[in-house]
């Protein structure tokens, strides 16, 4: 087994440990089975990147709670702020008594997504939510029924956004009937076009195919929106072409169909933009978002045309603890923290990082089949051999389940459960950042030498 000096990963006791094995006892007493857990460790203390669980042990957490914590754990200003909110109050809900937070990050989001033409915001309480709400923005507005997705898309798990999002396991097995009117295209999986096809000739071979769509499934006046992620996320971080994205609006601007970018994952500095729609050049109609928002706060935002969401009428839109004060004030901290940080071009950083260590390994270990990503929103896929292709559920799973063991907090994604992908805290230190990277390359090490 290959070892370093470790300065931040600090594993006193085995992860989990004694008091993490108990707490998990009285979870599975009490909580069912369904929520998924990527680490085995119950945490009791957070700040930045680094963790520390119920057993003393410390961890660099890369996951970021699936992309929720792109300003860290517990940043000292947003504390600040929700303290000093929690002393004046804590809901009296938007829909009966307004307070200002709510209007000022509406009109931070107005001026901060891309778009030129005048925006309104509107706040919900998580990302599917935002998500169901800009689809009936989008079908008050247009009188149009159908909303298309893309495969391998994930969208979140109520009815309708379960309808739109791809993988059937574990998201969908067993939970339908499904939303009706909600269609799918393809979206571009360059590792895994066909033999011998370019990137531009699969781009045009999917635009073919949506004409075939609209004569085969729906036409095109029937729908109301188009959404997509501009960087798949639960898909396995895949980067689509600036010439697939920005045909893809054109077509939706030839037929009166809304843009919908989904930047639930992607926004707020993740990608090495403020949103992902920046690096190609795309004004979405409307545009999702929830995650790194709120710093860890429950809150989610729709922001779009103020003539789509001014379409439904007074009372058609809203919910009890939407943009809830903590998750307002949250989010105006965590904006500035953007900004005035850096780190949107830490991102950047963070990513050629990344990316330089995973393709170093590319090199060694045959079982990195790809390396792809998009400023901090990096990933490796893992295949049995690369000549096949053939996804690797089972060693990516013994990979990430080895890291976390080892005091890293990593996640997989991908159709095929076979992507292993980093979410890190873009406050993370480059020295933190490493020590990580290495840990996970002693892993692959250990692993492909058995």
């Amino acid at each position: 087994m290959t070892t370093t000096n470790k300065k931040y990963v600090q594993v006193k006791t085995s992860i989990p440990g004694e008091k993490s094995k108990e707490l998990y006892r009285i979870r599975e007493e009490n909580v069912p089975r369904g929520p998924f857990h990527t680490s085995p460790a119950f945490i009791d203390k957070a700040e930045g990147a680094i963790v520390t669980d119920v057993d003393g042990n410390q961890l660099i957490d890369l996951g970021g709670a699936i992309g929720t914590l792109n300003v860290g754990h517990c940043p000292p200003k947003v504390i600040e702020a929700l303290k000093n909110q929690l002393d004046r109050f804590i809901h009296p809900s938007f829909n009966v008594l307004m307070y200002e937070s709510y209007i000022n990050l509406a009109k931070k989001l107005n001026e901060i997504t891309p778009g030129s033409f005048k925006k309104k915001t509107v706040f919900f309480n998580s990302g599917a939510e935002a998500v169901e709400n800009a689809v009936k923005f989008a079908r008050k507005f247009t009188g149009r029924r159908a909303v298309v997705s893309f495969d391998r898309g994930y969208h979140g798990r109520t009815l309708l956004t379960m309808s739109l999002t791809s993988k059937v396991k574990p998201y969908k097995n067993g939970f339908g009937p499904f939303a009706t009117d909600t269609y799918k295209l393809r979206y571009p999986y360059y590792y895994r076009k066909p033999k011998g096809m370019t990137n531009e000739e699969l781009d045009q071979f999917l635009f073919n195919q949506i004409d075939d769509f609209f004569i085969s499934e729906v036409p095109p006046e029937d729908i109301a929106a188009i959404i997509i992620e501009p960087v798949q996320g639960e898909g396995g971080f895949i980067v689509p072409s600036t010439n697939f994205m920005r045909q893809l609006k054109s077509i939706c601007e030839q037929h009166g169909i809304l843009f919908i970018a989904d930047e639930i994952q992607t926004g707020f500095g993740r990608t090495g933009k403020m949103f992902a729609c920046e690096h190609f050049g795309i004004e979405p109609d409307l545009i999702t978002l929830s995650k790194s928002l709120g710093a860890g706060i429950p809150i989610s935002a729709v922001t779009g045309r103020s003539e789509i969401m001014d379409a439904p009428n007074v009372g058609e839109i809203g919910g009890t603890f939407s943009g809830s004060p903590l998750g307002c004030v949250a989010g105006l901290e965590v904006i500035k923290m953007i900004e005035t940080d850096g780190l949107v071009d830490r991102a950047n950083e963070i990513g050629e990082t990344i990316l330089a260590s995973f393709r170093s390994m590319q090199e060694k270990y045959s079982k990195i089949g790809d390396v792809r990503g998009l400023g901090a929103m990096c990933a490796i896929e893992i295949v049995k051999d690369r000549e096949s292709k053939i996804p690797d559920k089972q060693f990516a799973s013994q990979v990430i389940a080895e890291v976390n063991r080892r005091g890293v907090v990593v996640l997989s994604a991908g159709i095929y459960s076979n992507v292993i992908r980093i979410l890190c805290p873009l406050v993370i230190t480059q020295d933190q950042l490493k020590e990580a990277l290495t840990i996970i390359d002693e892993v692959f090490d250990d692993l492909t030498a058995k």
